[in-house]
């Protein structure tokens, strides 16, 4: 965001334009990227023209966008930029009250002028029938003007009085006569509007107004007017009053047609701006660098290690083809639906180490590892294999097993204490046990009950052979490692590596080891939440689950 702090405040950039001695030059924009190119082509000011801003919302220049909807698209238009924006206010949307009231807002936003033209509400369009439409009466827009100068708080804060005279087909005298009037009530400047495709009216104009107040003109019609003509004459400011809109509706019709007729990118990716430089309109690197600054958290993106290198016999002809890891269960792989959980929690660094046929593993945006040594190695020398390739320290490092599916709650849970080794125990552990299958238990400081929601738990044994009465959980695989923790779980992953007993060491083998090196190894628990895919029927319950 810029620093208003350090800009030359916005009324007063306008005046300078506005009462200065040279002609200025304002453009067309309706939201906050044609605001931006505006000033970078170097403008030092913007018109946000009742036709732009009502077209960029599909409707018609007849008032039909509502005076808080303009309002809104302006403060947008506002915080993008650093230069000046003249509103094209139609008619103040009302009376008197309606002006004050539409004064009071424009300032709050930082909205340096406003240019209200002497016609009813709701207006049309000056180009649509123009000689019909009706003015308003003298005194009544004058009240108008004398309302919006008394309900601005910034002296600087313009009110340009758009003259619609020729418009209506009432000639020079009525031009200069309601000029004259506006001038008396207040007004900062005139804005003279001709529908005619030379400039004789508003040249007619200025020779007789003379030096009374700026003069401000819109050539839409007499564009062929050599701008040496207006300089010349004495104008202010001159505006390009829709031409970004213009030059984006033609270039946007040329591509929608191009790419209907052609079904295919390639006949318009050269002549399109890069998305790019959309980001840098955006300014989306000034974001980053307040994250960096802001968020010191989040500059070192948190990774996962997915296991998935076993095949899976267990599920016979299913992991034929294919390891256990990319078995579908509605649709999906194991993996796809593990992969969703931790992008979920925001987790997209995610290295999969392979084993059995590893070129069937290949979901996209994800690092692989491959283990040739699956058949006859364990978790942990898997688990080896991917640190030895992921060598940065992160924030926090998650491992999972590539059969084990997890539902979004699971990492949120795990995610909250700020141990350095943490990890998700199930408290109905029986489960395992009646469906026959071998299961991680662990034993903790504590079991599972109303106090551990008040006091810390941690893992005093992992492993298959814990005895029934010993038993406080099933470790669910989830494990979740600090970016302090990193050094110390490095560094016993490959001790543990390179021992006899390592060639099939399961994991549990390293909680193991960590507790009996002094590691407090937190304990969250959960009921669900999870499932451990190593038989037919787990497919089927998966199905379900997910």
């Amino acid at each position: 965001m810029r620093n208003a702090g350090t800009l030359t405040k916005k009324t007063t950039q306008f005046r300078r334009l506005l009462d200065g001695n040279e002609l200025d030059f304002l453009i067309d924009a309706h939201n906050g990227i044609s605001a931006k190119v505006g000033e970078q082509a170097g403008f030092k000011g913007l018109w946000a023209g009742g036709l732009c801003m009502s077209a960029q919302y599909g409707v018609r220049d007849s008032n039909e966008a509502s005076w808080t909807q303009v309002l809104e698209m302006l403060e947008f238009m506002a915080d993008a930029t650093s230069i000046p924006i003249l509103l094209d206010g139609d008619t103040g949307y009302g009376n008197f009250n309606n002006v004050r009231r539409l004064v009071s807002k424009l300032e709050q936003r930082g909205i340096a002028a406003v240019c209200i033209e002497d016609k009813l509400y709701p207006k049309t369009n000056s180009f649509i029938d123009g000689n019909k439409q009706q003015l308003a009466e003298i005194d009544e827009f004058c009240s108008r003007i004398k309302a919006g100068k008394d309900a601005q708080s910034d002296d600087e804060f313009a009110i340009i009085t758009r003259v619609e005279a020729f418009i209506a087909g009432w000639g020079l005298g009525e031009a200069l006569r309601r000029a004259e009037a506006y001038h008396e009530a207040g007004s900062d400047g005139i804005l003279i509007h001709s529908a005619l495709t030379t400039p004789t009216e508003i040249l007619a104009f200025k020779k007789e107004w003379g030096d009374r107040s700026p003069v401000v003109i819109v050539p839409t019609k007499y564009y062929a007017t050599p701008t040496e003509v207006f300089r010349e004459a004495g104008f202010s400011i001159v505006i390009w009053a829709n031409h970004l809109l213009r030059a984006a509706l033609t270039t946007m019709q040329d591509c929608a047609t191009t790419l209907a007729r052609d079904q295919n990118l390639l006949s318009i990716e050269d002549d399109i701006a890069p998305v790019k430089e959309i980001f840098r309109l955006q300014e989306a690197s000034e974001l980053q660098e307040a994250e960096e600054r802001y968020l010191p958290s989040k500059n070192e993106e948190a990774h996962a290690i997915i296991l998935a290198a076993s095949r899976g016999t267990a599920l016979g002809d299913l992991t034929a083809d294919r390891p256990k890891t990319m078995v579908e269960v509605r649709g999906q792989p194991l993996l796809g639906h593990i992969v969703g959980a931790y992008n979920s929690a925001g987790i997209k660094n995610i290295t999969v180490v392979r084993g059995y046929l590893p070129d069937t593993v290949n979901l996209p945006a994800l690092n692989y590892i491959d283990n040739p040594d699956y058949a006859d190695t364990g978790e942990l020398l898997s688990l080896a294999r991917a640190l030895e390739a992921d060598t940065s320290d992160g924030n926090d490092l998650y491992v999972s097993f590539g059969d084990v599916i997890f539902k979004r709650y699971i990492l949120d849970i795990i995610a909250e204490p700020d141990d350095d080794f943490v990890i998700v125990v199930d408290t109905n552990w029986q489960d395992s046990v009646n469906l026959g299958r071998a299961a991680d238990y662990v034993h903790c400081t504590e079991s599972h009950s109303r106090n551990d929601f008040y006091r810390d738990v941690y893992l005093e044994q992992a492993g298959e052979t814990i005895a029934d009465k010993q038993r406080h959980g099933e470790w669910t695989g989830l494990l979740k490692v600090s970016k302090a923790g990193l050094p110390v779980f490095r560094d016993v992953v490959t001790e543990l590596s390179v021992g006899p007993d390592s060639r099939d060491a399961k994991l549990y083998a390293l909680l193991n080891e960590l507790v009996r090196r002094g590691q407090r190894v937190r304990v969250v628990y959960t009921t669900g939440h999870w499932l451990d895919v190593d038989s037919v029927s787990d497919i089927l319950a998966a199905s379900n689950f997910t």
